[in-house]
């Protein structure tokens, strides 16, 4: 398509949008498109290509999820994954020591009897989905009172998904999507058994730290290689993606499947408002006190800060992208877009007979935050985030429970459908540190204190009269949940074992179980219900004046965005679409080589690598990303791997709330700079040849 002709079909498609009072995504490469719902027209009249069921079915089964948060790729025959060098920290972190830290020295497995074994990394590829919408509304009598409802929609969610489970031996999910306007049931294969091959130093996977974090330019190696083994053998994929040798080119149409964490494009105004005010706030509040916490512990020593590097990662990484999603919603300019979007979607509704029962359901919806806003504190502040060992025993207890009951009764995470993969983190062998622990818990408790006060019901069973300092030291210096043997004990002695156990952990577990048990069964009956159920009626609407035009809200389930390798202007300056080792040389030069702008000595000795020196390092691309996403592979048309996503630009982070392509840029690793690194740096010959095939 000619520029010329390609700036009409946009012009055209964005006043169809406008007048529809759409997001104008018809006009911009906006969308977290399910593989069964990519917009054909949309893509053929923007770029000229139509995207085939066998080719859709290709890149499905190339992708995969990382379980614990992030996507990735197989990228060979023999069962090599790629991904991100920091969704794969914590598996680099679990299998590190005092004696051999990974994350800070990089890994390379120069052969495969060298690989190790992750502890309780688990792998998920999307080989089938079924839309079961009407099984599961067909279950909900629709003159019930919005509890029931819901009790119905649960039931008949687990009955589905343990059917599916039972026949076919997958993991089966019921993903809920346009906020109940459909249900999909997704079947994937589970990979429990993967090995690292090979991980940057993080100074090179992290170059520039948190102050070049959401930022471009960038100069970030952020990968990682891991292998998926079967049975003891190495997988060979149905489909992989092939290696591109040129990689990214600027212009050309590139896609990305991965598993974008959440948006919230499709949520009311009055939604929107409560996480503006309540929400987004109280989140970072929590990640504030608990950083504090950790940094104070890793002033320790070197073996502190090494242990909670983790940790710190993933707060500083939190805090930067919550921050800018708040900044977003207190922008005027975005709420009252969002706001004039709404009014549109009214006024069309009210406009057609067929609709107006519909009028309401905005309402009932902002009544709803107004019962969350009067109990957000208890809603926030009762969590245990940062103590793995407090999570353990929580989820200890609660299980012993849950699985008495019938299947379709239970919590969500208790189903037969979750249970294996609920076993194989629950028993995971990884290393519990038990001084980072009691630090991690004393600040939970602490916070929880500060927050709601003494007389609040979890406060009370929590600490007992206790300090948050006495109360974590007790806990943690008694209990044996950090062996895994100790909680599989508990697990298979079912309730008896758990009601008998002396373990602090477990009594504290025991004790604080009600209060929790009570806030969620109000939670699910007076807010999850309605907003179920309006949230519904709201999609009914949508269906019937927007038809599948739209792309439901991001829900760490696969999906697929398409867009151009671009860069942009941003104030009076043009932002190149990519960076070459060049730039990574001279960032350091220009900081003078002090932290975090210092390279690892691998990266360092190279610097007079004159062909090294041209290849391309990073990009940036007009894909509609989100948290999730990073890991997630960059493809052409051709199905050729010619980047890894690990970021967004400043500009992307109102992502979770609205989508503009003029400056919203995904950031990704080039495959030149990839294959360049293995071969040039870090001499991991066998491995790039298995890529390139050579």
């Amino acid at each position: 398509m000619t520029p010329t002709n390609r700036k009409r079909a946009r012009t055209a498609t964005a006043l169809l949008a406008a007048s529809l009072g759409l997001h104008s995504l018809a006009g911009a490469d906006e969308g977290m498109w399910t593989f069964d719902n990519l917009p054909a027209a949309q893509l053929k009249q923007r770029y000229d290509f139509t995207a085939t069921p066998r080719w859709l079915e290709r890149a499905r089964l190339a992708s995969v999820r990382f379980n614990d948060g992030g996507s990735g790729a197989f990228v060979s025959a023999d069962g090599l994954v790629l991904t991100n060098h920091h969704v794969a920290l914590g598996q680099l972190q679990k299998i590190s020591s005092a004696k051999r830290d990974y994350v800070k020295n990089g890994f390379f497995a120069r052969t495969r009897s060298q690989e190790v074994k992750c502890p309780d990394l688990e792998l998920n590829q999307l080989v089938s989905y079924e839309n079961v919408t009407a099984r599961v509304l067909g279950a909900v009598d629709p003159k019930a009172s919005d509890q029931k409802q819901n009790e119905q929609r649960k039931a008949e969610i687990a009955r589905i998904e343990k059917e599916s489970s039972d026949k076919t031996g997958l993991r089966c999910d019921v993903v809920e999507l346009y906020q109940g306007g459909e249900y999909w049931l997704y079947r994937y294969k589970k990979y429990t058994d993967l090995r690292l091959v090979m991980a940057p130093e993080a100074q090179a996977a992290f170059y520039g730290g948190d102050p070049d974090n959401f930022t471009f330019p960038r100069f970030d190696l952020d990968f990682a290689f891991f292998r998926v083994y079967e049975n003891g053998k190495p997988v060979h994929p149905k489909s992989y993606f092939r290696w591109s040798r040129a990689g990214a080119k600027e212009g050309e149409l590139v896609f990305v499947s991965g598993n974008p964490g959440s948006t919230d494009r499709l949520k009311t105004v009055s939604q929107l408002e409560y996480e503006r005010n309540y929400h987004l706030p109280d989140d970072l509040a929590i990640l504030r006190h608990r950083r504090l916490a950790l940094l104070a512990y890793s002033a320790k020593g070197t073996e502190e800060a090494r242990r909670a590097k983790n940790l710190l990662f993933g707060i500083d990484n939190a805090i930067k992208a919550i921050s800018g999603e708040l900044a977003g919603l207190r922008d005027g300019t975005l709420m009252a877009r969002k706001l004039k979007q709404e009014k549109a979607f009214r006024a069309q509704a009210a406009a057609r007979a067929d609709l107006r029962r519909y009028g309401d359901a905005w309402d009932k919806i902002a009544a709803v935050q107004d019962k969350l806003a009067a109990r957000h504190k208890q809603l926030m502040f009762r969590n245990l985030f940062g103590s793995r060992l407090a999570g353990l025993a929580t989820t200890i207890v609660r299980y012993v429970v849950e699985v008495k009951k019938p299947n379709d009764k239970r919590y969500k995470e208790f189903r037969d459908s979750a249970l294996d993969s609920l076993n194989f983190r629950l028993f995971s062998p990884a290393p519990v540190y038990k001084d980072l622990e009691e630090a991690a818990l004393a600040d939970c408790l602490r916070q929880s204190l500060e927050e709601l006060g003494p007389d609040d019901a979890h406060v009370r069973a929590a600490l007992g009269g206790e300090t948050p300092q006495e109360k974590a030291h007790e806990l943690v210096s008694g209990t044996r949940l950090d062996q895994p043997a100790a909680r599989k004990a508990l697990i298979t002695g079912g309730i008896k074992a758990v009601e008998a156990s002396k373990d602090p952990l477990i009594v504290w577990a025991r004790a604080i179980d009600p209060a929790y048990r009570k806030l969620r069964k109000w939670s699910e009956d007076e807010i999850e219900s309605v907003e179920t159920a309006e949230g519904r009626r709201l999609a009914k609407a949508r269906f019937a004046l927007y038809g599948k035009s739209l792309y439901p809200d991001a829900t760490f389930t696969p999906r697929l965005s398409f867009g151009r390798v671009a860069g942009y202007e941003q104030g009076t300056t043009r932002i190149p679409y990519k960076t070459t080792f060049y730039g990574l040389y001279d960032r350091a030069a220009s900081f003078d080589d002090r932290p975090p702008f210092d390279l690892p000595a691998r990266v360092a000795r190279e610097r007079g690598d004159r062909a090294l020196l041209a290849t391309p390092l990073n990009f940036v691309t007009t894909n509609d990303i989100i948290g999730g996403n990073s890991g997630s592979p960059v493809f052409n048309r051709h199905l050729e791997y010619v980047g890894l996503i690990f970021d967004g630009d400043i500009q992307s982070l109102v992502g979770r709330y609205i989508y503009d392509d003029a400056q919203n840029r995904a950031v990704a690793v080039h495959s030149s700079a990839i294959l360049a690194a293995l071969r040039r740096i870090y001499h991991c010959d066998a491995l790039a040849r298995e890529l390139t095939g050579r």
